[in-house]
């Protein structure tokens, strides 16, 4: 896979299992291996999956990356990450893994980005050609995707009235009061959404439209008499605040069956990252974090295509050097929902 190094297909593969899926850092692997009697330093372990990223999964992902725009439902969220030799930065800097990822239709498709800020310019420029509608938290940087339409998270929602409830004294938190009912009106929808969770978007369209609208209007109702009556900057007030600052992103969900009340999809594909960052703390070079997310994007794609994450990285790392990787259709023989995929690749039901 690298030329006059002793990479092979499995041995990457092996790391990248080890680092990316089970959380292992390179030192500690790099200690396994002295175990068992191979000299094999973390530094050239961390060179190999540099090389093999910015030279072969590139390609990869940034095809990958023209399927998700051909999408018209995304679901988007960020992170932070250290990276302790940014140009002009100090070691301590705080930076920031985005991810994108589709919705419920199609095979999954979910990339990282790694970039040194928050600012909305970076969701602005990987989402460029996209057009449709976009899953997202209360966060006005994706104010900036043009052609997108926001959906707002109420799992967000419920969980503003959640910390407030958590705030009161403890002789209250049983007793009948805003936060209570706040934290009701969530239950209420999210009940509604998983009685529909097997039903087609049509049905789904119009089942809301009878059950859900009602709640939604007497909900904005009560926030609307609520406020003025709580301490804005309390627990109770922010949770008012935020529900009635979002609520075109919160009832977006409405205007489609697709949608989803939530933007859980997206958090539940970051998590991977945030369990691996807790293990190995920190990206050393930016061509390391972006590898990082070239590498995690391909991972967590394949485990939700129910790849066997292992045979399928061999199986795509035999192939990669030897074909034209400017070639759209030799590319996407190798997407983890590719229909050339050996059985081997595929796990056992």
């Amino acid at each position: 896979m690298i030329p006059k190094s002793l990479a092979s297909p499995s041995a990457i593969a092996y790391v990248i299992e080890q680092k990316f899926m089970q959380g292992v850092p390179l030192y500690r692997q790099e200690q396994q291996f002295e175990r068992l009697g191979i000299a094999l330093s973390r530094q050239t372990v961390s060179n190999w999956l540099v090389q093999v990223s910015h030279r072969l999964l590139q390609p990869m992902y940034e095809r990958m990356h023209e399927h998700l725009l051909q999408r018209d439902i995304l679901h988007a969220d960020e992170t932070t990450l250290q990276v302790l030799k940014e140009p002009g930065r100090p070691a301590d800097s705080t930076s920031y893994m985005w991810l994108y990822r589709t919705g419920r239709e199609g095979p999954p498709i979910i990339l990282y980005d790694y970039q040194t800020t928050r600012a909305g310019k970076h969701p602005e420029r990987f989402l460029k050609g996209f057009k449709g509608w976009l899953h997202v938290d209360g966060y006005a940087g994706y104010h900036k995707v043009a052609n997108a339409t926001l959906v707002g998270c109420w799992s967000h929602a419920r969980r503003e009235f959640d910390e407030a409830l958590k705030a009161l004294p403890e002789n209250m938190k049983s007793q009948p009061g805003a936060a209570q009912e706040g934290l009701v009106y969530c239950n209420r929808l999210f009940a509604i959404e998983r009685e529909l969770a097997e039903t087609t978007p049509a049905e789904r369209y119009k089942e809301r439209e009878q059950r859900s609208q009602p709640v939604l209007k007497e909900f904005h109702a009560w926030l609307k008499q609520t406020r003025p009556k709580v301490l804005p900057k309390s627990a109770l007030g922010k949770a008012l605040q935020y529900c009635l600052n979002q609520w075109d992103s919160l009832t977006s969900f409405m205007q489609d069956g697709r949608l989803e009340i939530d933007n859980n999809r997206s958090e539940r594909s970051i998590k991977p990252f945030v369990i691996g960052r807790k293990n190995w703390l920190f990206s050393n070079t930016p061509n390391g974090a972006k590898a990082s997310a070239m590498i995690y994007s391909l991972v967590e794609t394949a485990k939700e295509n129910a790849l066997n994450v292992n045979s399928y990285l061999i199986w795509i790392f035999e192939r990669l050097p030897n074909i034209d990787l400017q070639n759209n259709e030799s590319l996407d023989s190798l997407m983890p929902w590719s229909p050339e995929l050996p059985d081997n690749c595929k796990l056992k039901r």
